[in-house]
């Protein structure tokens, strides 16, 4: 693993036995960047929209791959449905999004941006394009494309562990929580794609 020149500031702690080195623990460190990655936490984002990471997370996706339902941005993100259900019902009443579909007799309720939603997308996706090069910067296209690579397997390894997790916990007689249910239904949906 790297060495981190913050890792120097902090020493394993003494108190507990078998202390883990956060440094090198490769999903604490994929979870400590995207903290800084947060979209509402940039002041250019700030200055486009205040919405929260979460509504920004979808009007992204709508815009992206719209008309889309709720449980394709859910995978799509990987958020948990509830939080999807709550952005979407966010903008829509900021009129940010509007219905793609007739929501009142589709059981599938499809979205898309709306003409109030258009700019601010186009403006927050413009400023991504520009974001990535800065986050980008320094690191080769061998190595953007290794890191895409890892990142994807990374992120296969995860929802498969986590979807075995739910399921054990389920098959012992437990009651997953929704998000896990959905976790098991996110694997069931790659391994079917992946055939």
């Amino acid at each position: 693993m790297t060495t981190n020149k913050r890792q120097t500031s902090f020493s394993l702690s003494s108190k507990t036995n078998d202390a883990i080195d956060l440094y090198q623990q490769v999903p604490y460190r994929i979870a400590t960047a995207s903290n800084l990655l947060v979209l509402d936490r940039d002041a250019y984002v700030k200055q486009i929209t205040d919405l929260d990471t979460r509504a920004i997370r979808v009007l992204l996706n709508v815009g992206s791959y719209g008309p889309i339902n709720a449980a394709d941005i859910a995978y799509q993100t990987r958020l948990d449905p509830y939080s999807v259900t709550r952005a979407i019902n966010g903008l829509l009443k900021e009129g940010l999004i509007q219905a793609a579909n007739d929501h009142a007799t589709s059981r599938s309720k499809f979205v898309e941006l709306s003409k109030a939603g258009i700019p601010i997308y186009q403006n927050i996706a413009n400023y991504m394009a520009k974001r990535c090069e800065d986050v980008l910067d320094g690191i080769s296209d061998e190595e953007q494309t290794l890191l895409m690579t890892v990142l994807e397997k990374i992120e296969l390894n995860t929802e498969r562990m986590l979807a075995q997790n739910a399921q054990t916990l389920k098959d012992n007689g437990g009651t997953p929580t929704r998000d896990q249910s959905e976790q098991i239904r996110w694997l069931k949906r790659t391994q079917k794609q992946s055939q």
